[in-house]
């Protein structure tokens, strides 16, 4: 609810979707020249969806940040809205994650 947590949040995530971005882009080409073009495809598209979060959701927290500042009552609700999108979607990214290395042990046996 004060300015430092909003930015102690945007820099967590500032530093999570770098590092989520580079994590991705290294399995998608380990999957790559590994042969196995679907786990590099959905790699990819975890960069992509990290990228894009990092480009979005960064920005709006900042915006909403600095309202914050401002004492606008509002804008604790709308970033509050903000942080649980961009939660829901990291969630949904792990379940994916999860998935993925299950199935990839299956097909290993």
């Amino acid at each position: 609810d004060v300015p430092l947590d909003a930015r102690f949040i945007r820099g967590f995530f500032r530093v999570y979707y770098r590092a989520g971005f580079w994590t991705a882009t290294g399995a998608c080409i380990s999957f790559a020249l590994w042969g196995r073009p679907a786990f590099a495809a959905g790699a990819a598209l975890i960069a992509a969806v990290t990228t894009l979060m990092r480009r979005y959701l960064l920005e709006a927290m900042h915006r909403l940040g600095e309202r914050i500042e401002a004492s606008e009552a509002a804008a604790v609700r709308n970033f509050r809205r903000v942080h649980a999108t961009a939660l829901s979607i990291n969630l949904a990214q792990l379940c994916v994650v999860v998935w993925g290395v299950l199935e990839l042990s299956r097909q290993m046996r």
